[in-house]
């Protein structure tokens, strides 16, 4: 029997189109096992996307619409599913070809119909016995493997910790040497083919990286922890840790011939030579110098300014690259300083990261050992701890309350978070998302081929995009931010596979960006700008458009102080808002109008007809009333093509115009002209 009642109940998934064939089979087996059923390929593949690694077995029909077995079994084989689920095929042909073409598909058995409930069942517990055989052996295979690089890597990292714990420094510096070690590496491997380095190599000589200090655990606390500069004497005593920790890896004669020890014993002893042969303990020079001591050499420098040390302060992450290149921490490879250049930009976003993960476990190993071709099989323990990852990202993914998601092109679907799909109102798995309606209405075809094209054009090295758009949501646009990287397959020629990311709403802190900008720029009585940022937009239009038509107005309102002392400033600010609409309705959009003081409002517009006709349109439409208030304005006009593009004078011109019209008895407009220079200024404590 292979269940019992206090084991969970093993998956079989059955995959045919034909309903009364589900039936038949689930009636058969729903006994002992978990059914799932698909009615056609394409539903197969989507069950298999998301639930391949609690899959016992699946039961594959030949002859479905949309993709037959043939195809899905081809998916399978693409996607590595076969290798860890075993298919039994559902077929009443005889033809022998189709059954070796099966059979070199990955078909592990054959039922035929009629069904018949012993052999069904029969074939369904042998072969999940024989696969539950392999995966165990396997497993345990893949456990010693695990273990052994696990232990091997636990004592190099325990090692150099502890030479970092007695040396006073942060317990990341060798991580983050073994980091930039190993991005300047595949950075000198894509410039030249002078130093040909291997995915081998370089992953070697980043964890041989970690030991090039061991030295240092035979220097006196006292020296390795003073705070202030070392003597000559005491730098000459620091200085023989280089020796020290290559003879310390010399001296294992068991593994001397091992390639991580000769790795590590150039990187120890010369990782303080310098490339113009005034470095120690040896004095060589340029590429007489193994690449992996010199590599080690720069992100060693680059980590030590930018950390905190018991004798000096952290230098920012652009002072200690223009250190290094100035020459201020010696001579490095020219190569290497354009290497370091280069991956600058992401310099400081991989160290993040890998000081978050640093203390965490390293499950990349188990993951690779997991999923690739060799493995084959899934042990009990990696099931269980990738239950447990599963578990946990579903409960982290609910409370972040993002929309989180995975994409990958073969087969090409879209899986959503069950907290997303409910948002967006979408299943959780979507086949072919660039053709589905619903994705569509809610993305929009622009955004969904910006994205595309975003994620195509990132690289290995810098695979993270982002990109603000609104979603559809429910007839109603929310602002999003996507937040998507790139899934690159391949070390040497590298393909895009696809993609993981999230959406995270940011529509209420756009839209409070949004009111502090207009708050900034507005004035919050009348809506109207205020004088700085009309200043700055009319100097930019004057500017662009130098030789333009322009006229500036200011106005204020007649009496106004009446309003306030008969009726009360509310209601004086009654008649202002009112003001600002009548001017709004009177005037072009593309017209810049401003509220400069108390009562004092600006225009500035370009004409192309009669400036005359344009000024009585708008100061007609400026007077009336205001329940019982009498509305009037006096108004001063400066033309461009009198005064000039500069903005003071324009300002000015108008200003002393409107100062002529208020003299002259109010409730009128004056332009400006050579009778009215040197007048008074009407508002020239508000200029």
């Amino acid at each position: 029997m292979i269940n019992s009642e206090n084991t969970k109940k093993q998956k079989i998934l059955i995959v045919d189109d034909s309903e009364m064939n589900r039936s038949i089979l689930t009636d058969m087996l729903d006994n002992a096992y978990e059914i799932i059923e698909a009615e056609n390929g394409l539903a197969a593949i989507a069950i298999l996307q998301k639930q391949s690694l609690n899959i016992s077995v699946v039961l594959l029909d030949i002859v479905m619409p949309l993709m037959d077995g043939f195809e899905v079994l081809s998916v399978m084989n693409q996607n590595h599913w076969i290798e860890n689920i075993p298919v039994i095929m559902i077929s009443a042909e005889k033809d022998t070809s189709q059954v070796e073409r099966a059979y070199d598909l990955g078909v592990t058995d054959f039922i035929t119909r009629p069904f018949d409930m012993l052999i069904v069942r029969r074939r369904v517990i042998n072969t999940i016995l024989l696969y539950s055989k392999q995966k165990k052996l396997l497993g345990m295979l893949a456990d010693q493997i695990y273990e052994k690089e696990r232990q091997s890597s636990m004592m190099v990292d325990i090692l150099s910790h502890i030479v970092e714990f007695r040396n006073g420094e942060s317990g990341v510096h060798i991580v983050h040497v073994r980091t930039i070690t190993e991005m300047l590496l595949k950075q000198l491997r894509k410039k030249t083919e002078q130093y040909p380095l291997s995915d081998a190599d370089i992953s070697l000589i980043g964890t041989a990286s970690a030991l090039h200090d061991i030295g240092k655990i035979a220097i006196r606390e006292d020296i390795l922890n003073k705070p202030g500069r070392l003597t000559e004497e005491e730098f000459e005593i620091m200085k023989t840790h280089s020796l020290i920790g290559a003879e310390m890896l010399k001296n294992l004669p068991t593994y001397e011939s091992e390639p991580l020890v000769k790795t590590a014993y150039q990187i120890c002893r010369w990782h303080h030579e310098r490339y113009d042969g005034r470095g120690y303990p040896d004095g060589l020079a340029g590429d007489d110098i193994p690449i992996s001591a010199q590599i080690v050499a720069l992100a060693d420098v680059y980590d030590a300014l930018t950390s905190e040390r018991c004798y000096k302060k952290a230098f920012s992450h652009e002072t200690a690259i223009q250190m290094i290149l100035d020459g201020q921490c010696g001579t490095f490879n020219p190569m290497l300083l354009d290497c370091l250049q280069e991956t600058a930009p992401l310099l400081v976003n991989a160290l993040a990261n890998a000081s978050v993960t640093v203390y965490q476990p390293d499950l990349r190993k188990l993951s690779q050992e997991i999923t690739s071709h060799e493995s084959h099989m899934i042990s009990e323990r990696s099931l269980r701890l990738l239950d447990h990852e599963r578990m946990k990202y579903n409960f982290f993914a609910a409370m972040t309350e993002e929309i989180q998601f995975e994409y990958t092109l073969n087969p090409c679907l879209l899986t959503l978070s069950s907290w997303g799909a409910k948002k967006l109102g979408t299943d959780e798995i979507i086949l072919e998302p660039h053709y589905d309606a619903k994705v569509l209405e809610i993305l929009g075809d622009e955004a969904w081929l910006d994205i595309s094209k975003a994620l195509r054009s990132s690289t290995p090295e810098s695979p993270i995009i982002t990109y603000e758009c609104p979603l559809n949501l429910s007839g109603q646009q929310r602002w999003y931010r996507i937040i998507a990287q790139a899934i690159w397959a391949g070390d040497e020629q590298p393909v895009y596979t696809g993609a993981i990311g999230k959406c995270v709403d940011i529509h209420n802190s756009r839209e409070r960006l949004k009111e502090l900008e207009k708050r900034a720029t507005h004035d919050t009585l009348t809506g109207l700008l205020n004088h700085s940022t009309a200043r700055e937009l009319i100097q930019a239009t004057l500017e662009h458009n130098p030789n333009g038509n322009h006229i500036m107005v200011i106005f204020d309102l007649d009496h106004f102080k009446d309003a306030n002392d008969r009726y009360g400033h509310m209601f004086g600010d009654q008649v202002l808002k009112h003001m600002a609409e009548k001017l709004c309705q009177s005037t072009r959009h593309g017209d810049i109008l401003a509220r400069v003081g108390g009562d004092e409002f600006l225009i500035f517009m370009e004409y192309k007809t009669d400036p005359e006709q344009i000024i009585g349109r708008i100061f007609n439409a400026m007077s009336g009333n205001y329940e019982e208030f009498p509305l009037s304005v006096s108004m001063g006009i400066a033309v461009t093509k009198e005064i000039g593009n500069k903005y003071e004078e324009l300002f000015h011109a108008a200003d002393q115009a409107l100062y002529h019209a208020k003299r002259t008895g109010r409730s009128q407009y004056c332009f400006y002209d050579d009778s009215i220079k040197d007048t008074l200024s009407a508002i020239s404590s508000i200029d």
